[in-house]
C-alpha cells in the first residue's frame, strides 16, 4: 500500500466538452473525484498537472523560440493548479501551489523541504511550473518531484484507457492488456506511458508507475486502499 502518491494530471481534464480552456463545473467534479478518494485515509498527496488545454509548444509555439514557447506552456501549467487548487478547497481539503517558476503573488516558491512538510502536514501540494527549464515535459517532471519528495509510485491517470497495452487498443481492437511489466519491458518494447527521459529516471531509481483510468468509478480510491487497478509498471 503506497503512503506517499503522486498524481499526473492532464490538462485536458479541466477543460470540458470544448476541449480547451478552464471549465469551472469540470474543474470542480474532478477535485471532488480526488479528494472524495481522499476521504479516510492518511495518503500523502501531491499533483502534476500539465498545461495541454491552455497552451502546447509544439503546436501553439510554430515560429517561436521553442524555449520561449515551453516557458508559456509552463505558465500555463500553473494556471491550471490554481484552478484546480480554489476547486478542491472549496471540496474541503487544503491545498497549495507551488511553483519552480516564482511568482509569490499566486504560488508558493517550490521548496523540497518545505513541500514534504506540507505533505506531513495533510495538504495536497500542487506542482505548478514544471522543473523551471525548458525542453522538459509535465511527465519528467512528475518524476522529479516524486524523487524528490520521497513518493512512493507515480500515478499516471488517463481517460478511457485502463492501462497500458500492446497497441493503440482505439485502433487495434486485439491489443492485449498489460496488467504488469517492467521499466525495462516498457523501454524495449517501445509502450506509450510517459516520455523517455522520465521513464528512464523511474528506472534508474526503481519507482513504481501506474497508469490507471481516472474517470473509471472507483478506481482511485481502490488505489489509495492498495488494491491493483491498472497496470503496473516497476524494476
Amino acid at each position: 500500500m503506497f503512503k506517499r502518491v503522486l498524481l499526473k494530471l492532464s490538462g485536458e481534464f479541466l477543460a470540458g466538452e470544448s476541449g480547451f480552456g478552464i471549465s469551472p463545473e469540470t474543474t470542480a467534479a474532478l477535485a471532488r473525484r480526488i479528494t472524495d478518494a481522499l476521504d479516510g485515509t492518511d495518503i500523502e498527496l501531491s499533483i502534476v498537472i500539465g498545461g495541454g488545454n491552455l497552451w502546447r509548444g509544439a503546436r501553439n509555439g510554430q515560429g517561436m523560440d521553442p524555449a520561449t514557447a515551453d516557458y508559456i506552456g509552463m505558465l500555463g501549467t500553473v494556471m491550471n493548479a490554481m484552478a484546480l487548487q480554489d476547486a478542491m478547497e472549496s471540496a474541503g481539503r487544503p491545498t497549495r501551489v507551488m511553483s519552480a517558476i516564482q511568482m509569490a503573488a499566486v504560488a508558493e516558491p517550490y521548496i523540497r523541504r518545505r513541500a514534504i512538510r506540507h505533505l506531513e502536514k495533510g495538504r495536497v501540494v500542487i506542482f505548478g511550473g514544471g522543473n523551471g527549464a525548458p525542453f522538459f515535459t509535465t511527465d519528467t517532471t512528475s518524476t522529479l518531484r516524486a524523487l524528490e519528495v520521497g513518493a512512493d509510485v507515480v500515478l499516471m491517470a488517463k481517460n478511457k484507457v485502463d492501462g497500458v497495452y500492446d497497441s493503440d487498443p482505439r485502433k487495434n481492437p486485439d491489443a492485449k492488456f498489460i496488467a504488469q511489466a517492467t521499466h525495462l519491458q516498457v523501454v524495449e518494447q517501445r509502450l506509450e506511458v510517459m516520455d523517455a527521459t522520465a521513464l528512464t529516471l523511474c528506472m534508474d531509481k526503481g519507482l513504481p508507475i501506474v497508469v490507471f483510468d481516472l474517470f473509471q468509478e472507483g478506481n482511485l480510491p481502490r488505489l489509495f486502499r492498495g488494491e491493483r487497478v491498472g497496470t503496473l509498471i516497476q524494476s
